[in-house]
């Protein structure tokens, strides 16, 4: 365990790894794949370039070396991935790793979860957004109803995972699903937590026009129900927690858009092709499954990764303006996870 955990330009140290094990997804999100961009003759990656599971955990065993305690499993759709239950036991085993989660849609939990419970998963983020039936099938692409993912969020509440709710909010589109979704979350004591529309990728039309910011969302949910503003649980935190009053239930805002947290960013991630970026925006990032495959030793896969998290100094969301948004040319949110 590294007594002095890798610190950057901006001395934020390297505490949490997303490791994206799939870029293939099952729905068509509009904010994420759009079916215009992802249409059914899309060529995803080959699973000749996808890291092996020995390959994940080889790279995160030298990024916890490096000070990781915090693992999270995205995608694409994590559980289209085979055999996940197998690299989640892996992981849930490795020295020095505190925490492991896992975002999924939840359309598969069904039939993943008591596998993914007895190999040590104990956290799941799901994306719903919003409760109308035919809003939710527009924004999911596929037409899929919200009720059969409340039906999989109720079997992981009961198979005994903590969960936890996403709700990507955008002007225009679902802001009127705001307290709809939180009356429900509420009332089951399951934490909900509003995402602010991103600029992630190139390919979703993102402008500020449709950005609807916690201000605006915390406001709406005052009129109706009394919170509590609650202090963060450690550095790094990224959600800003409210509990409703006389209550348990926590609803939560993501705000990259309109109160950046660059400045306590500890997240690194690892695409499902191996590539290390420092930053959910950036545009490029560094080759880890060529050196892997080109007979690297550890030495030399910790050496490289510790010069680039040196060298970081992402500022993104403190520096983004529409002009730079426009200008920039950034990884996509189905890539490199969220």
């Amino acid at each position: 365990m590294n007594a002095h955990p890798l610190e950057d330009q901006l001395r934020r140290p390297i505490r949490d790894l997303r490791i994206s094990v799939t870029d293939r997804c099952n729905f068509r999100c509009s904010y994420c794949m759009p079916r215009e961009l992802f249409g059914d003759d899309y060529a995803f990656m080959p699973s000749s370039e996808q890291l092996t599971f020995e390959e994940i955990e080889r790279l995160a065993g030298l990024f916890v070396a490096l000070g990781v305690r915090k693992l999270r499993l995205t995608g694409g759709e994590p559980l289209l991935r085979r055999n996940l239950s197998g690299l989640t036991a892996r992981l849930c085993k490795m020295d020095g790793v505190e925490d492991i989660g896992l975002t999924t849609n939840g359309i598969l939990l069904r039939q993943h979860a008591e596998a993914l419970y007895e190999a040590g998963l104990r956290r799941l983020n799901i994306s719903l957004d919003g409760l109308d039936p035919e809003l939710f099938g527009r924004i999911n692409g596929r037409g899929v109803k919200p009720e059969t993912v409340l039906r999989q969020i109720d079997h992981a509440v009961d198979t005994g995972f903590e969960v936890k709710v996403n709700m990507v909010v955008k002007r225009g589109l679902n802001e009127s699903e705001l307290l709809p979704m939180a009356g429900y979350f509420k009332d089951r004591g399951i934490t909900l937590r509003f995402i602010e529309f991103m600029d992630v990728g190139g390919g979703n039309g993102w402008s500020m026009e449709h950005v609807v910011t916690k201000r605006e969302m915390l406001e709406r949910l005052q009129s109706v129900y009394e919170l509590e503003a609650l202090d963060r649980h450690y550095f790094g935190e990224v959600a800003k927690r409210y509990r409703y009053k006389g209550s348990e239930a926590q609803v939560g805002f993501i705000t990259s858009v309109s109160e950046s947290f660059c400045s306590s960013c500890t997240r690194a991630r690892l695409s499902s092709d191996g590539k290390f970026y420092t930053c959910l925006f950036a545009s490029g990032g560094l080759d880890l499954r060529r050196l892997l495959r080109s007979g690297a030793d550890d030495d030399s896969l910790l050496a490289a990764i510790t010069e680039v998290w040196e060298h970081r100094a992402d500022r993104y969301s403190d520096e983004r303006t529409e002009q730079t948004q426009q200008q920039r040319s950034k990884i996509g949110m189905s890539y490199i996870g969220g």
